[in-house]
């Protein structure tokens, strides 16, 4: 009761094809290949060529506008 046989392999994965059909589990086969790629290479490059770096610094405004659509969150009553 350790392990399958080569046998019980063999049904799984004839059931595998009848239910999926060799054209999809190809797919997957492609989709799942391309993502280890993908991560192989990100793990290659590291953090070398962030796009964060790059960006110009947000500014950030201190100075309070009274829109009319504007509501003040820090209001404690209403005026």
């Amino acid at each position: 009761m350790g392990s399958f046989s080569i046998w019980h392999w063999l049904i799984v994965l004839l059931v595998v094809v009848v239910i999926f059909g060799t054209k999809k589990l190809r797919n997957i086969g492609s989709d799942l290949g391309g993502a280890v790629k993908g991560f192989k290479e990100g793990m290659k490059t590291g953090g070398e060529d962030t796009p964060a770096a790059d960006a110009p610094p947000q500014q950030v405004t201190t100075a309070k506008r009274a829109d009319a659509h504007t509501v003040d969150v820090d209001a404690k009553t209403k005026s």
